[in-house]
Order: C-alpha cells, then sequence, then structure tokens
C-alpha cells in the first residue's frame, strides 16, 4: 500500500513539472526583457558626457521598437533623466519620445499622464512646453473614455492658455478642439485664468472663441481650426460665433481668412435659415445667404489659396436664394447697394413731408444722406459677378475651382443652369487645356437642363480643331448629351464632326457613336435635312456613294438612328440606302438599330418583329432568366437522368440571354458560368467513372483533373470578373472553390496510390474549411444540406483520422452533397474591353531594325472594370510563344463618362530577325490576386492571429483573365544594313 501511494506521489510530481515547465519558460523570459530595454538606455544616458552625446543616444534609441511591456520602464528612465537634464534640445526630444511610446499598441498611459503634467509645472522652456502638451494630446487620444483624465487635460490647456509664446498657446488650442466638449462648462478653477473674477463659468468653445481676437494670426488660425475640429467630432456649434466668424474675413493674414471662410461655411450649413440683420439698415436676411454674400466676396481676394477656397465652397451651398445666386453672374450692382423703393413708397414719402420739387432751386431733390457703399450692404458687393470674377481669374486652378462650383450649382437649378451657360461656353476658349477639359466636363452633367443656341453651339464646336485629343473625346461625349435648338445646329454639328473626321482619322468611333446620339436626340430635326444629307432626287437618280467612306457612314449613323423614332423617314431613302443599311445592321451592329422598314423585302433580319420585342421587353428577360434558375434549382441530385441535359439547355439559353439583352448581359453570363462549373463537377464525380479498377481509368482520371483545373479557373472569374456581386453570391462561389480543391485531393491520392501523402496538403485544407466557415457566418444558413455544411458537421472526425480514411469521407461527401441553388442575380456587370487601335485588319507588316525597338498604339476601351490602373495588363504573345506583359502607366487610364474607362497607351516591341512577316497577338488581361478578395471586412479576420486562415493560403494564388479578344498585328524585324 505505501508503495503504491508513493508510486502515485511520484507520478503527480512528474506530471506537474511536465506542465509547468512550458509555462515557466516564457514567463521567465518576459521578465528579463521587461528591464532590458530601460536598463540599456539608462547605461547610455548615463555615460552620455554632453548634450550632444545624450541626443544621438535618444535618436538612435528612437529607430528601435520597443514592446508594450517595457514601456513603463523605459518613461520612468526618461523622465528621471529628464528633471536632471538643463539642455532644452534634450529635453525636447524627451518630450517627443514620451509622446511616441504613448502610442505604442497594447500599452495604456493612463498610468504615465500625472508624471507628464507634473513636468509642465517647473519646465520654463516654451518650445518644451508645447512638445509637452503635444504629448498629452496624444495620451488623451489614446484613453478617449477616461472622463477624469480629460477633464484634467483641458484644465492644464486652459491654464497655459496664457502663455507669452504662440506654439504654447496653439496646441493649448488644439488640445481643446480635439477633446473638449461643448456641453459641459469648465470648472471655476479652469476657467479662472482664460476669464474675469466673477465671471459665469463657460464651456470649452467660449473659451476658443476669446481667442478669435489674439495678438498673433498663427493663434487666431488654430483657434478657429480647434472650432473646427469640435465640429468634426460632432459638437453643434454655436451662432453666436458667426459675427466674429465674419470679421475675421477681412483679417490681414490669408491662413486666418482661409480658416474663416470655413468657419462661416459650416456656419451656414448648420444654421441655414437663422435670419441675420444687415449692419445699418433695419432689412434682415437669412443666414445662408448672408454667408454666401461673404464667401462670393472673398472670390476676389488677394490670395490665390483662399480664392480657391472660397470658389469651391459656394458650390456646396445648395441651400441659398435663387435671386442671390444669379446675382454672382452679374456683374452690375444692385441700386447703389439699396433695396430699391417701389414708385408707391417713395411718392407716399414725398405727399407725407409736403414737399415736391419746384424746379427754382438747384438740385433741391438731391438725396439727403450720403450713401456709405461698405456700411449699406443688402448683398456684399463682392457677391456681384463673384463667378465672372472667379471665370476671369489669372490663376488656372481658380478657375476650374469656379467651373466646378457654376456646375454643382447649375445641377440643383434649371433656372441658374441656363443663365451660366454663356459662362460655362466662353471658358471653352480657355489657355489651359485642363481648364478647357473641366468646362466640357461641367456642360455635360448640366445638359440635360439646358438647349444650345446656334451661336453657342458655334463656340464649342470650334474646341474641335484642338490638337488634344483628350479635349476632341470629351466635347464628343458633350454632343451626345446636348440638345439642339433648331435644324441648323444639327447641320452644322455634322459639318464640324466631318471636318474632325478629316483632320483626325484616328476619332472615326467616337464622332460615329457622337452622330448616334445626336440622331436618336433630334429625329425631327434630322427629317428635313435627310433628302440633302443622302443625296437624293424627286425625279433623278444619284450616284450611289463610296460604303469605304467614313465621311458617308457617319452620314448614314445619324440619320438611321433619327429615323427609329421617325417612322416616315424611311419613305424618302433610294434603293442602295437600304442595301447600306443591310450591310452596317450586320458590320456595325452597335452603332445602327433594328428599323421597320416598309414591305417583306425589305424587313431585314430573321425574326425582326420577335427579337425587336425581346430586346425592348427587360422584365420577360428577368423573368425568363428567373425562371430558368428556379428549374434547375429543384433538381435534388444532378445525377438523376435527364438533369445534365436540363443543365446543358439551362446553359445554353442563359448564353442565348445574354447576347440578345445587353442589360441583363452580365447576371445571365454569370449564372452560366456558375451552372457550368456545376455540370464539369457532376461529370467528374460519374460513378462509372470511380467502379474502374485504378489501372484502367487514367483517361478518365485526366478528365477529371482537367474539370477540376476548369472550375478553379471559372471561380475566379466568377469572383473577380464580375461586379456587384452580394456576399451570399461571393460564398456560394468560395463553395463551388472548395469542392473542386476537395475533388483535387481525392484524385492527386487515387493516382499517387503508395505514395505517402503529404499531411500539410490535407491540414491546409481542413483550415480553408474552418475558414470558409468564419468568414461567411452570417450566410451559413443557406448552406443546409450542402458540401460544407456535412463537412462542418464531421469536423471532429476529420481532425483525427489519417489522410487516406479523409480522402474517402471527401469523396463520399461529394457524392451525397445536393445541388445549391443560386441567388438571382439583382445588377452584375462583367468586366470587358475592346481594342480599337491596331484593328487587325492591315495587310502592312510593322517594320523595324532588329534589336531595336517599335512603338505600337494602343486605344481600348474599358466597362466595368474596378481599379483598372492596377488590374488592366496588356499582353503581347510571339509566334514562337514568348509572351510579355505590359503595366500600363496610370496616365494612361481616361474616364470619359461612368463606368467606363479609355486606355491609350504605346507598347514597346522587339525581337530578332525574321525571314517573313508573321502576326503577334495583342490582349488586354484583367490580373487578380485572392488576397484582394472581394470578402467584406476581411481585416478583422485576419489580425485574429490564427494560423491557416483562407486569405493567408491563398495570399499567394495570383493569376490572369483575359479581358478582350486578341487582335493580330503583322510585324518584320530586319537585319540591319552595314
Amino acid at each position: 500500500m505505501m508503495a503504491a501511494h508513493l508510486k502515485k506521489r511520484v507520478y503527480e510530481e512528474f506530471s506537474k513539472v511536465v506542465q509547468q515547465h512550458p509555462e515557466e519558460v516564457p514567463a521567465k523570459k518576459l521578465r528579463l526583457t521587461k528591464p532590458s530595454k530601460s536598463a540599456a538606455l539608462h547605461l547610455d544616458l548615463c555615460k552620455a558626457t554632453n548634450p550632444t552625446d545624450a541626443l544621438q543616444y535618444l535618436l538612435q534609441f528612437a529607430r528601435k521598437p520597443v514592446e508594450a511591456e517595457s514601456v513603463e520602464g523605459v518613461v520612468r528612465i526618461l523622465l528621471e533623466h529628464y528633471y536632471k537634464e538643463t539642455d532644452t534640445s534634450v529635453r525636447l526630444k524627451i518630450a517627443s519620445l514620451l509622446g511616441l511610446l504613448s502610442k505604442t499598441q497594447g500599452f495604456s498611459p493612463d498610468c504615465i499622464v500625472d508624471d507628464a503634467i507634473s513636468t509642465l509645472n517647473n519646465e520654463k522652456s516654451h518650445q518644451v512646453l508645447a512638445q509637452l502638451l503635444d504629448t498629452l494630446l496624444v495620451i488623451g487620444t489614446q484613453l478617449p473614455d477616461s472622463v477624469a483624465i480629460t477633464q484634467r487635460l483641458i484644465e492644464v490647456a486652459c491654464k497655459h492658455l496664457s502663455d507669452t509664446y504662440f506654439g504654447v498657446r496653439n496646441k493649448c488650442l488644439h488640445l481643446l478642439g480635439c477633446l473638449g466638449t461643448v456641453d459641459k462648462p469648465l470648472t471655476k478653477e479652469s476657467d479662472a485664468t482664460a476669464a474675469a473674477p466673477g465671471a459665469p463659468s463657460r464651456d470649452v468653445q467660449s473659451v476658443i472663441s476669446d481667442y478669435f481676437a489674439d495678438q498673433d494670426p498663427r493663434v487666431r488660425t488654430a483657434a478657429i481650426k480647434a472650432m473646427l475640429q469640435l465640429h468634426d467630432r460632432g459638437m453643434k456649434l454655436q451662432q453666436t460665433i458667426y459675427s466674429q466668424a465674419c470679421k475675421l474675413l477681412n483679417d490681414d493674414y490669408e491662413q486666418v481668412r482661409s480658416a474663416a471662410v470655413q468657419m462661416v461655411f459650416v456656419l451656414s450649413q448648420l444654421y441655414p435659415e437663422s435670419i441675420v440683420p444687415i449692419p445699418s439698415s433695419n432689412e434682415e436676411i437669412r443666414l445662408v445667404d448672408d454667408s454666401f454674400g461673404k464667401i462670393s466676396h472673398m472670390v476676389s481676394d488677394g490670395s490665390w489659396v483662399v480664392r480657391v477656397q472660397a470658389a469651391k465652397l459656394l458650390g456646396s451651398m445648395l441651400q441659398v436664394s435663387p435671386h442671390f445666386l444669379e446675382q454672382t453672374l452679374d456683374k452690375k450692382l444692385m441700386s447703389d447697394l439699396r433695396r430699391k423703393r417701389t414708385a408707391h413708397e417713395r411718392a407716399k414719402e414725398l405727399y407725407a413731408s409736403g414737399e415736391f420739387s419746384s424746379g427754382r432751386r438747384w438740385a433741391d431733390d438731391a438725396p439727403r444722406e450720403k450713401v456709405d457703399t461698405s456700411g449699406v450692404n443688402l448683398i456684399d458687393s463682392g457677391a456681384c459677378g463673384a463667378f465672372v470674377h472667379g471665370l476671369e481669374d489669372e490663376m488656372y486652378e481658380v478657375r476650374i475651382a469656379a467651373v466646378e462650383a457654376l456646375c454643382s450649382l447649375a445641377q440643383s437649378s434649371p433656372s441658374f443652369a441656363e443663365k451660366c451657360l454663356d459662362f460655362l461656353v466662353d471658358m471653352f476658349n480657355d489657355e489651359i487645356e485642363e481648364v478647357r477639359l473641366q468646362s466640357i466636363h461641367a456642360l455635360r452633367q448640366i445638359s440635360t437642363h439646358i438647349t444650345l443656341r446656334e451661336d453657342q453651339l458655334d463656340t464649342v464646336l470650334a474646341v474641335l480643331e484642338d490638337s488634344s485629343r483628350d479635349i476632341r473625346e470629351a466635347l464628343h461625349e458633350l454632343l451626345c448629351f446636348t440638345n439642339a435648338s433648331t435644324k441648323e445646329c444639327i447641320q452644322l454639328a455634322l459639318l464640324e464632326l466631318l471636318k474632325n473626321l478629316t483632320k483626325y482619322p484616328t476619332d472615326k468611333n467616337s464622332v460615329w457613336k457622337c452622330l448616334k446620339f445626336l440622331g436618336m436626340r433630334h429625329p425631327n430635326l434630322v427629317l428635313p435635312l435627310v433628302p440633302e444629307l443622302l443625296s437624293t432626287h424627286p425625279y433623278f437618280d444619284t450616284p450611289e456613294p463610296d460604303m469605304d467612306d467614313p465621311a458617308y457612314i457617319a452620314v448614314l449613323v445619324l440619320v438611321f438612328n433619327a429615323a427609329k423614332f421617325c417612322p416616315t423617314m424611311s419613305a424618302l431613302f433610294s434603293d442602295h440606302t437600304f442595301r447600306h443599311y443591310a450591310y452596317l445592321r450586320d458590320s456595325l451592329s452597335h452603332l445602327v438599330p433594328q428599323l421597320r422598314l416598309p414591305g417583306k423585302k425589305l424587313t431585314l433580319g430573321v425574326g425582326s418583329e420577335a427579337s425587336g420585342l425581346c430586346s425592348g421587353s427587360v422584365e420577360s428577360a428577368h423573368l425568363f432568366l428567373q425562371d430558368s434558375l428556379s428549374r434547375v434549382s429543384m433538381l435534388q441530385s444532378l445525377e438523376a437522368p435527364g438533369a445534365q441535359d436540363l443543365l446543358d439547355f439551362t446553359i445554353r439559353d442563359l448564353q442565348r440571354l445574354g447576347e440578345l439583352q445587353t442589360e441583363l448581359a452580365g447576371s445571365a453570363d454569370f449564372c452560366a458560368t456558375y451552372l457550368r462549373c456545376q455540370l464539369l463537377l457532376t461529370k467528374a464525380l460519374q460513378e462509372k467513372l470511380w467502379n474502374m479498377a485504378v489501372p484502367l481509368c487514367l483517361k478518365q482520371n485526366a478528365m477529371a483533373s482537367a474539370a477540376v483545373k476548369q472550375i478553379l479557373e471559372e471561380t475566379y472569374k466568377l469572383e473577380f470578373l464580375y461586379s456587384g456581386l452580394e456576399m451570399r453570391q461571393v460564398a456560394t462561389i468560395h463553395h463551388v472553390r472548395l469542392q473542386a480543391k476537395a475533388l483535387q485531393l481525392v484524385l492527386t491520392a487515387r493516382t499517387k496510390r503508395g505514395v505517402d501523402p503529404q499531411i500539410a496538403v490535407y491540414e491546409k485544407f481542413i483550415q480553408e474549411v474552418e475558414s470558409f466557415q468564419r468568414l461567411f457566418m452570417s450566410d451559413m444558413p443557406h448552406f443546409q444540406d450542402s458540401f460544407v455544411d456535412k463537412l462542418l458537421e464531421l469536423m471532429p472526425r476529420l481532425m483525427a483520422c489519417k489522410p487516406l480514411d479523409l480522402v474517402k469521407i471527401l469523396h463520399t461527401t461529394l457524392r451525397q452533397s445536393g445541388f445549391l441553388a443560386l441567388k438571382i442575380p439583382e445588377q452584375i456587370h462583367r468586366a470587358s474591353a475592346t481594342i480599337i487601335e491596331p484593328t487587325g485588319e492591315s495587310d502592312n507588316p510593322l517594320r523595324f531594325t532588329t534589336g531595336l525597338v517599335v512603338a505600337l498604339d494602343i486605344d481600348a476601351t474599358l466597362e466595368h472594370v474596378q481599379e483598372p490602373q492596377s488590374t488592366v495588363k496588356v499582353q503581347v504573345l510571339y509566334p514562337d510563344g514568348q509572351a510579355h506583359i505590359i503595366h500600363p502607366k496610370p496616365g494612361d487610364f481616361r474616364h470619359p463618362g461612368p463606368g467606363r474607362v479609355r486606355l491609350i497607351t504605346q507598347v514597346y516591341l522587339s525581337h530578332n530577325a525574321w525571314t517573313e512577316p508573321c502576326q503577334i497577338e495583342v490582349r488586354l488581361l484583367l490580373a487578380y490576386s485572392s488576397a484582394t478578395s472581394k470578402i467584406s471586412s476581411p481585416k478583422p479576420v485576419w489580425s485574429e492571429g490564427t494560423e491557416g486562415l483562407l486569405p493567408q493560403a491563398e495570399s499567394s494564388i495570383e493569376g490572369t483573365i483575359p479581358l478582350s479578344k486578341p487582335v493580330k498585328v503583322f510585324i518584320m524585324p530586319k537585319l540591319a544594313r552595314r
């Protein structure tokens, strides 16, 4: 019995040692590292014989990271040296280091607040005081929930506001702005330095506003910025500071005026409907109108920075009265700046005084008082013609800001849009290209409110002579949305666009597109021009024009698009016009619409009426898409007889729907691709394929491996090629990818039987399953009875079993998991690209000398591509199999309209000598990385520190997806002549 007892004790002691040993070792390490940093710093500072050495040691220390556990010890050493140090620069550096150490992650700086505040009391240097206040601000922002500490810091700031050095006052105001609150009054002790004895307690806002009148302009600026900081933190500012802010608009210093403009704007947005009096008058005015006038006056400021800021802010003041808004476009002052009295009021005044002008004495009816133009302002004189001044400013930045503000205000006021039209059109002649471009974009945005007169259109069309391609294309975009007033306007626009086509042939596609929209918007104005445009004659046959002439195609595009909305126009067509329509309808279907032409022979296209009805009904197409998906989702198992055939037919129907209905092309393609993945997975899991002996199924294994590879490619296309995906759809894509990876594991184990499996591969797969659950936790109810749902039920068993047993479980689960229905996408767009240049039709080879380079111009349009600057690449494939990928510069991407991007770049080609010309292929690729997934808020998941998360596991998976059709270009590298 004793032996048994001793044996038990021995085992207990042994087990205790085993359990405690791994816990004790890291604890010892932590205790050792705590004093190491502070001890080393203490030794260094003790070694320093002069301030220069001490400063050098501190600079070296600042470059090394400090653990959160060591921060407090280091701070104590620094403070100890701070009290002994006489040199200002060293104390300044120590104060700076205290702030940096307070930001250490995992360290709570509440333990050093008392020490940091006590250093302020004995400090004589103003610079060090300012730095210490900055450190206190850092500590305060690290402890936002501690009300007591925040209150202490505010009291300290109020106490030092009376300092003679502007830097200290600045830091105090900044601290009040970042930590103060407007709802709580300050304590009497803290307010004693800022207010007269016996004055009522005030809040932070009133203390800050006292320094609007400080003698130093830097402090005045800091006071306004502190007030704005309060506003940014959600505090409601009081209206009483409005008059103080208005006075600061006339300050001598630029930075004060700049901050004051911002302050006046903020108050105008907080209290737009408040009524304020006009000085030296009995009139009253809305605060937003008054502030609009004052900010308008700043558009004539002496500093161009203030002028830019004022012009930009005017564009955000949408609540201003129309009368004041329109005054900004008129240089004439309003009736000597006084409210104009009516004739009845003037007559009544004369009658009451009993005096009428007899005419006997000179100027006996002159006004009795002199008008003081600086005091009797109904609207500030600067607001009269504020935008006129802004648009004529010498600095192009001010002109751009004025154009943007005009555009913003005109979008919310159609009447103002009409009045500012002439001013915007005049800006088309500006000497700076950026201003011209901005004014064109502005006019395009307000084009729905306006109709151009012939003289205005003439000025607009003159810009087509511009040598800048961006300007010309922006103008084509503007003309697409422009409303013309007369048929002469359409004729003028057509003539100028044809001149543009002759001078710049590369603008061909842009000009054709422009004429397409001109015809669609003005069918009734095009109708009387048709005989002249098509050169038809009522009695004589006219010669048939050349179909290879881009100018003739341009005219036909205009006419055919107008004919769609004007049924009588087709009666004016010649016989050859109908033939040309048939040709263009096939070759340029995106520019020429489907027309209902009279007579059976002239009705072009098989089933044109049916296709016309189909194309016109988005609702019926969406219903068809819904029915197709619901029909497939009713399948319980894809191995049922006829299930694969149904999938095949549905995929074909959806692809055809995407071709017919452009509005639903993205959704239809997305669904078809998803169903294709499911079909490939079903075929790879067919029972007859898995019942064969291993040596007999090599061919089937190869087929299944190819299917897995294709499924993985398709899932990356689904995730990165389509925009507008919801979280549930992203989860469905990841689920298919998980199934493909499971099948890949099963196939690998089957083909490499007898070889030791790599356990890491199976562990990684299990980690991906767990990560799927974490990432898509909210969507897990939609995955009932799915592959991942069954795997999660078996997870304890999977963690413990051997690799070969795991493979069997995966295979069984894959075969038993049902079909996962796809939620119908709301609005999905497929990223696409079209290469305009080179066309690939030229037979003339591009010749260059071997070893040298030749530049190939690339012009392409991108649709619905997100972040094209970082994702779009150009691939060049040479005949010998070499493939080069070129990254275009960010400046090569233009944004002509919403959702559309234009890529205009050059690709440099080079190769060894060839005996004959060969074709190279040029295409655009979309680069993706699974690290930049569309999973919402991945950062919290990644920052947990757990190993094996899905984003980490896939971070190395990168690839490219073809974005455009390849274009073939003939090139001929030839030997250099000797």
